[in-house]
């Protein structure tokens, strides 16, 4: 009789948080991207004056990571899921339990370039947005971050809607100039969870939004130029919500397009291409959106506005394949020096 009771107090009581819960997200005041830049700012010119104090607020303890995850009963090694919001400045983790993800621990981000929407080409100094995959071959080890995550970008979908760039990095410190900055002691911890991943399974999701999609947020943003992707991006969030499971990620006519996933069925490695797209791949690309080795990248090469005879020519020419070789080897997650403009 007692048990009976307080199993339907337990029942009464879990509605009614699920009911304040829901009161909360329906009521919580849309993000306001003005403040957020104005926010991120102040760090950057904190860092660069040295005025910074670290850790910043809401960073877990980083010195006590074997003690979290036990406390949490999650493993080192165990799948992740990381999940990026511009607007918010924050970063998460999510490791699987079971056969499903629970969060672990968000991180604020120090500094990410740019503004509220996706990266488009090398240079502009923005962050993406959209579903990546970081695998083994994109922990990076370049020169300045030795010990980073590169996001994948571009991936299928940024290639087949002619988007640019290449080395967009998870990395330390509080400067950025098309990448995340956690700072030091948050990118290592960031690292270590992912690395030990990867020799486990060989993929880590990593899905960047421009801020929490909510519907207040989505509303709030209706009239951008980006509301159409954000609202694509929306579905694979909304099924994340749902499941604590990574969705299946397609791209069909040039948009994201999400399904829900199953814990009986095998976990998605990445963002597909639709058959029906195959056709529309740039001509230097494969059917999985890789760019294609040198051979068949110098079939698709232009001819060189000026005469070969002439030795400034002949080095113009080689110093511009030699760009094409780097940007092809950034493409495919190869441990590249990053760039200083992205």
């Amino acid at each position: 009789m007692a048990g009976g009771r307080a199993s339907r107090l337990a029942v009464v009581a879990w509605a009614i948080a699920a009911w304040v819960c829901a009161i909360g997200l329906a009521t919580a005041e849309p993000v306001n991207p003005e403040r957020s830049q104005a926010e991120k700012l102040e760090r950057w010119q904190a860092a660069r004056s040295g005025r910074l104090q670290l850790p910043l607020p809401g960073t877990p303890d980083t010195e006590k990571l074997i003690t979290r995850l036990a406390n949490a009963g999650m493993q080192l090694g165990a799948p992740v899921l990381i999940r990026i919001f511009k607007a918010e400045s924050e970063l998460e983790v999510w490791i699987k339990k079971g056969r499903a993800f629970e969060l672990f621990a968000t991180y604020p981000v120090c500094y990410w370039s740019g503004a509220l929407g996706p990266k488009r080409h090398e240079g502009d100094r923005q962050t993406p947005e959209g579903f990546y995959t970081v695998t083994e071959d994109l922990l990076h080890h370049g020169q300045r971050w030795r010990r980073s995550l590169n996001v994948g970008y571009p991936n299928i979908f940024d290639r087949v809607n002619g988007r640019s760039g290449s080395v967009i990095l998870v990395h330390g410190g509080c400067d950025s100039s098309g990448c995340f900055a956690m700072t030091n002691a948050v990118n290592a911890e960031l690292y270590d969870l992912v690395s030990a991943a990867l020799r486990i399974t060989p993929h880590v999701p990593m899905q960047i939004f421009p801020f929490r999609m909510t519907d207040a947020n989505v509303a709030a943003n209706a009239a951008s130029p980006w509301a159409q992707f954000w609202r694509d991006l929306k579905d694979g969030y909304d099924s994340f919500e749902r499941t604590r499971l990574p969705p299946k990620v397609s791209v069909c006519q040039r948009r994201y397009q999400v399904r829900d996933a199953s814990p009986f069925e095998r976990e998605p490695e990445g963002v597909e291409l639709c058959d029906q797209d195959r056709d529309s791949l740039p001509p230097h690309l494969d059917q999985a959106g890789r760019v294609l080795g040198k051979q068949a990248q110098a079939a698709e090469r232009p001819a060189p506005a000026c005469d070969l005879a002439r030795p400034s020519c002949r080095k113009w020419v080689s110093l511009r394949d030699r760009k094409g070789a780097n940007r092809a080897v950034a493409g495919r997650g190869a441990g590249s020096k990053p760039s200083t403009i992205r």
